[in-house]
């Protein structure tokens, strides 16, 4: 049965006609305007890699409401005109932190740091932040010359709460995660926390991934936005650094969000309840 079935296709194939191709094989795909829709957000994002790439691509054609592009075929693209990443190899790290960061909803823990750059004058400017380790939305941000205070941290919480709930007080007990430096364990800090019903956590000493986000996030805005903003004084680094963290927070992709922007997830979150 199965030999009289291949002779049979075997006879078809002869019947086909000189000229035939097979359109699986020839089938052509004018890329043109999809290369030049890549080259756009590449130029202002350079250390964008092929997912987030596809992920803003997809978000301002369900804007235009075209149908969006096959992840796959962005990276076939980038790949054929040298768009893609190169990245040195990266030596694993064996260090382990201690439970899990993540939560399932926002507004249970938030977790904060800092981080420091250098204006083009020589000027320090020191960050502080609130992140939610759900949404990843960074919710309030505080940058000074001076040196990283209880003050600018307790300030920082205020904001975030003030973000969140529109109030000084959250609706809920929110876990607050940060290292062990000396601006958050200070008894003030703490007691100005349970005030604002912030629960003030720390990580084990000299274990920097037990927040492991804050972490990711400090790498983020340093590599993706500080490295290429111009920031020649504090003035104008301050300014760019406001304009930095509010492209974070719209535009910026996430791979835990689906490939998301903070802000697009929490609002798709919203209108699905």
């Amino acid at each position: 049965m199965f030999s009289a079935w291949r002779a049979l296709l075997w006879q078809l194939g002869k019947a086909r006609p000189s000229d035939w191709k097979d359109g699986r094989r020839a089938r052509y795909i004018d890329d043109t305007d999809l290369v030049a829709a890549i080259h756009e957000h590449v130029a202002v994002l350079p250390t964008y890699g092929y997912r987030r790439i596809w992920a803003l691509l997809r978000r301002s054609q369900e804007m235009a409401g075209a149908p969006c592009v096959n992840v796959k075929r962005v990276y076939r693209v980038m790949r054929d005109h040298q768009l893609l990443l190169r990245r040195p190899g990266q030596r694993r790290d064996t260090r382990r932190h201690d439970g899990r960061i993540s939560v399932e909803q926002s507004d249970v823990r938030w977790c904060s740091d800092g981080f420091e750059f250098r204006c083009d004058d020589g000027s320090p400017l020191r960050v502080t932040f609130a992140l939610d380790c759900h949404d990843r939305e960074a919710i309030s941000w505080a940058a000074t010359t001076g040196g990283h205070s209880g003050d600018v941290v307790r300030d920082v919480m205020l904001a975030a709460v003030e973000q969140r709930f529109g109030t000084a007080q959250a609706s809920s007990t929110i876990e607050w995660l940060s290292d062990n430096g000396s601006a958050y364990i200070d008894h003030r800090t703490r007691s100005f926390a349970r005030e604002l019903g912030l629960k003030p956590l720390t990580t084990p000493v000299r274990s920097p991934q037990s927040n492991g986000m804050a972490e990711r996030f400090v790498k983020t805005m340093k590599h993706d936005y500080v490295a290429f903003m111009d920031k020649p004084d504090v003035p104008t680094a301050l300014a760019h650094l406001a304009a930095a963290f509010e492209q974070y927070n719209e535009r910026h992709p996430h791979k835990a969000l689906k490939y998301r922007s903070p802000r697009e997830f929490r609002r798709a979150a919203a209108s699905s309840t």
